[in-house]
């Protein structure tokens, strides 16, 4: 039953009966892992690279697009 819905739903089961904090134990591991940070650890940064990505838009700006469609 390897592969299935039923086998997974199995395979839970005894990973849960073995250790009932064994997801919890993945989850601290993965999140452990992490080395970024990302934007979320620095709102300065993501301003930067919000603004860098605003200046170097492909998109019309709302205003052209409404001038020409009048």
């Amino acid at each position: 039953m390897a592969g299935t819905v039923d086998g997974g739903k199995k395979a839970a089961a005894k990973n849960l009966a073995k250790d009932p904090n064994f997801y919890a134990k993945i989850g601290r591991k993965g999140g452990q892992n992490g080395k970024t940070g990302g934007f979320a650890a620095n709102p300065q940064l993501a301003r930067i690279a919000g603004a860098k990505g605003g200046r170097i838009s492909r998109r019309r700006k709302t205003s052209d697009v409404t001038a020409k469609a009048a």
